[in-house]
């Protein structure tokens, strides 16, 4: 008896689970980015950011050339001391210049997340409320920054994008006003 019992009131919850219809959208965050002004702003900055950086570097392999050249020049004619020590001298520089392109791509990358972490946030909340105010039980990403799909399929009717940007306060452009 008690079997049959429990077999009853699992049958009832599991036909109960069948009937409730979860709610599922999506939210385009590159879209959504594009529309926003705060990152255009950040694009522009890190555009900056990385130009400062390759000019830089552009005048430290410049310095490296030129110090290369004229040790080549004059190699055959100088003494072992001083050869040895040109040789020290761009050995230095070149690793000076490895150094510098690490530093510059961390550099880059951290300006980057220190400039995006508000965006994220602010994104994320204006997702959650959306979500909220319309019964979405998930909202899954078609793809996520830096790449990766989280979705393989999806029906544009449940793109929640131009809400959370209405969310935000931000009106999408006219010719961005459907996502791809």
């Amino acid at each position: 008896m008690r079997n049959v019992l429990v077999l009853f009131l699992t049958l009832i919850a599991a036909a109960s689970f069948a009937q409730t219809t979860q709610k599922i959208g999506y939210a385009d965050w590159e879209y959504i980015f594009s529309q926003m002004p705060e990152f255009k702003q950040i694009d522009s900055e890190l555009k900056t950011h990385g130009a400062q950086l390759e000019a830089q570097m552009k005048a430290k392999y410049t310095e490296y050339e030129t110090k290369l050249k004229t040790y080549q020049a004059g190699a055959a004619t100088m003494v072992d001391a001083i050869r040895r020590d040109k040789e020290a001298e761009l050995t230095q520089l070149q690793e000076n210049i490895q150094k510098f392109q690490q530093d510059a791509q961390t550099s880059l990358q951290k300006k980057q997340g220190d400039l995006m972490a508000p965006v994220y946030t602010k994104v994320g909340k204006a997702i959650e409320e959306v979500a909220k105010a319309e019964g979405y039980h998930f909202i899954l990403a078609p793809q996520m920054p830096g790449g990766g799909d989280v979705l393989l399929y999806s029906d544009d009717k449940f793109d929640i994008s131009v809400q959370v940007l209405k969310k935000m306060g931000i009106t999408p452009t006219a010719s961005a006003v459907t996502p791809k």
